[in-house]
């Protein structure tokens, strides 16, 4: 492909439960260990010269400040306005008492005046350092606690008092930690982000998130095939393997990736696809609003569902803890 085409007017769009428009489709900017910020900055510009007018940053991503000189080049260039995208940031762990500080930080290195979202990036401050091995564990780290939940939410809505984020958001919760902090916030979470992929789906937590008015954005729309090592384990699925999805390319004559993009976009999730190479963002961006998939095939991917978790999270485990499943509730109460 010897030139962008833009096809940001083909994408559909998610409305807020305030009446902002989100686009359906974004990109991620996770290298994975695998890519550096001149790369992922390089990808932007071109996903936005493309069509892509949702970015989803975050400050563990350490490219922030490489985005934000592509950003700057576009405006420059006249390719975009400021106004025609919107941004995502999140706040790492360990800056969950000092989150205006954070966001600020963000922003500046964006080079913008504010974010159109900004994530509590994790439910809990533990922390572990970029680039750490799966076995990794900080003896500093606890378990989940709703008061300093809500104190880091506090901070998050000050964000939107002060006018350095419109919205603010949530990621990697769970129904049980939901139930406790919903009903205290001030201000509620315009969106949740998750990992959703054909063979991770959570239905429940999905309907229920859907249920109360709040956009879910999904992580890992593929399966992550390029996450890091240590986020990867020997019973792990891969989506792109899965006999619906299989079956749906063959129909399509698309690569099966594409097809995990097309039943995320039709469900109505925001997924987050990562690619540095221009001919696949441009065929994810597509993904969005050519060639739906039928009926029978969405079905078939629904049936497809194999709950099978691939960012499992243990590096934040606290002393005392039995193993990842303890980050996520899954006995339907907080683990403590």
């Amino acid at each position: 492909m010897s030139e962008y085409i833009d096809y940001s007017s083909k994408v559909p769009q998610r409305t807020l439960t305030d009446g902002t428009k989100i686009p359906g489709i974004g990109l991620g900017t996770f290298g994975s260990d695998k890519y550096g910020s001149e790369a992922v900055s390089e990808a932007v510009y071109g996903a936005i010269k493309s069509g892509y007018r949702l970015i989803d940053c975050a400050s563990v991503y350490m490219n922030e400040h490489e985005i934000g000189a592509v950003l700057k080049r576009l405006f420059d260039e006249g390719a975009v306005k400021r106004d025609d995208l919107f941004i995502t940031s999140k706040v790492w762990n360990d800056q969950h008492r000092h989150i205006e500080e954070a966001c600020r930080k963000s922003i500046s290195d964006l080079g913008l005046k504010n974010v159109d979202l900004y994530f509590l990036h994790w439910p809990f401050p533990n922390y572990h350092a970029p680039h750490c091995d799966g076995d990794s564990r900080n003896p500093d780290s606890k378990p989940f606690s709703v008061d300093e939940f809500m104190d880091s939410w506090r901070q998050c809505e000050h964000l939107v008092d002060i006018g350095l984020a419109k919205h603010i958001a949530m990621s990697n919760m769970t129904i049980p930690k939901l139930d406790a902090v919903l009903p205290l916030c001030r201000i509620k979470p315009a969106a949740i982000e998750m990992e959703l992929h054909p063979a991770f789906q959570q239905k429940e937590l999905f309907d229920y998130v859907v249920s109360r008015g709040i956009q879910p954005i999904g992580f890992c729309p593929i399966g992550s095939p390029s996450r890091p090592d240590r986020d990867k384990t020997p019973d792990d699925i891969s989506d792109v393997e899965q006999p619906s999805i299989k079956a749906a390319a063959a129909a399509h004559d698309l690569h099966p990736a594409v097809i995990c993009l097309k039943w995320a976009v039709q469900r109505g999730q925001i997924p987050i696809p990562f690619s540095v190479k221009q001919p696949q963002y441009v065929s994810n961006l597509k993904a969005s609003f050519e060639d739906p998939l039928t009926d029978k095939e969405m079905a078939a991917i629904e049936a497809d569902d194999r709950n099978c978790r691939l960012v499992k999270g243990q590096v934040f485990l606290w002393p005392g803890a039995h193993g990842w499943e303890d980050l996520w509730d899954l006995d339907g109460t907080i683990t403590e």
